[in-house]
């Protein structure tokens, strides 16, 4: 349902999504969280991104692990993560729990968190020092940065970059001309 509706947004239709998203979720007909999720998704699929929607991974029939999408760009492939805090900044728990996953795939596989409220001490700590497993972490001004300029998957490859070559998880795309 969430997948069909947001894949005839264009980047017009996800600005006011993001505002939306940004007056307190006021987000009708999207379930908590989940607009965030198909934005993120949408916004790297716009801007030329292959993209997989969120989705559920079962084993015996559980439900082990839900993932809010997956995106491959440029030989890289990035599980993503949503966190829609409005208060409180994402503790070092998602980063964890997305370590364990990033296990649990091959070895090139990294993943990007993306938060409203930004991150705790403790979170970026724990992000830069997660190797082998590689975990960005994305701010609000970054998404919306992202967004306006139509080039979120120029993001990750830009962060993802400066990751390798600076082992820093955190770094801000908007600080760099891209």
């Amino acid at each position: 349902m969430y997948r069909q509706r947001v894949k005839a947004y264009d980047y017009a239709a996800l600005l006011v999504l993001w505002e939306e998203i940004n007056i307190n979720d006021a987000t009708d007909g999207w379930e908590s969280g989940k607009a965030l999720e198909y934005l993120v998704i949408r916004a790297f699929e716009l801007s030329g991104s292959e993209v997989t929607y969120p989705y559920q991974v079962k084993f015996s029939k559980q439900v082990i692990e839900q993932i809010d999408g997956v995106v491959y760009h440029k030989g890289l492939a990035c599980l993503v993560e949503c966190k829609e805090y409005q208060q409180d900044a994402v503790n070092f728990e998602p980063i964890a729990k997305l370590r364990n996953q990033l296990m649990r795939r091959p070895a090139a596989t990294v993943a990007s968190i993306f938060s409203l409220s930004g991150f705790t001490e403790p979170a970026l700590t724990l992000s830069n020092f997660v190797s082998p497993q590689t975990i960005l972490l994305w701010e609000k001004d970054e998404i919306e940065y992202g967004l306006k300029n139509k080039n979120m998957s120029h993001c990750l490859w830009i962060k993802y970059k400066y990751c390798i070559e600076h082992g820093i998880s955190n770094f801000n795309v908007i600080s760099q001309s891209i």
